[in-house]
């Protein structure tokens, strides 16, 4: 709502915070419908120039479906409009909402799952992962706040659904902790993670009690 109408400094933060969370779902939705990595790019690019520019933004309303929805589909019918145009026309022609590394974008999407996976699919799932991303990225900056960044990087893997390269034990000699206070730290973050989480995709809906279903439907998108 507030990237919507970017007449003021939160208004463009909130716009470009949506483009960089939003570009590389993009990308990887326009490259498996089929677009090889220099369109997918270009074009992306120019919806994105395309939906500041028209002020698209003010027509998602949270009472009619997910934002997600809304964008995907919009996406969806630019690209489909410049496949019956000329492309060179409808790439950004220079407009650059965000700076993006088309290389990095590209090695990315080469290690995506296999081509059975539809673009709507492989769409939610990347936003998936953004949006999880962010909410580590959240509890991060909080960690280094607290001047506990090097307990957080030492706990980070259990946090991404990974093991523990050091034991507790051996986390607590290093820092000079107990294996004790370690885990009540882990509790902690696990704990904190998961009220972030549900902050940021109460972000994304306008029923606050759709919020456990939503989780339940992104973490879906994953397996």
């Amino acid at each position: 709502m507030r990237a919507g109408d970017p007449t003021d400094q939160s208004g463009r933060d909130a716009l470009e915070q949506l483009c960089r969370d939003y570009w590389y779902p993009l990308y990887a939705f326009a490259r498996r419908q089929g677009l090889n990595a220099a369109d997918a790019c270009d074009l992306v690019q120019g919806f994105l120039a395309d939906l500041i520019e028209r002020r698209d933004l003010t027509k998602a309303d949270p009472a009619r479906g997910r934002f997600r929805a809304f964008l995907r589909t919009a996406c969806a019918h630019f690209l489909s409009h410049a496949r019956d145009h000329d492309r060179a026309a409808k790439r950004g022609g220079g407009r650059r909402p965000i700076s993006i590394d088309a290389r990095d974008a590209e090695g990315r999407y080469l290690h995506e799952p296999g081509h059975e996976i539809t673009p709507e699919r492989l769409f939610e799932r990347r936003w998936t992962i953004v949006l999880l991303g962010n909410v580590l990225a959240r509890l991060e900056a909080e960690a280094n706040r607290a001047g506990k960044s090097q307990l957080f990087e030492l706990l980070r893997p259990l946090l991404e659904g990974g093991d523990l390269r050091e034991s507790y034990r051996q986390i607590g000699e290093e820092l000079q902790m107990s294996e004790g206070a370690v885990k009540i730290a882990a509790h902690r973050f696990r704990s904190r993670y998961r009220q972030l989480l549900r902050e940021e995709v109460g972000r994304t809906l306008a029923d606050p009690g759709d919020i456990d279903a939503e989780i339940a439907e992104l973490l879906q998108a994953l397996a």
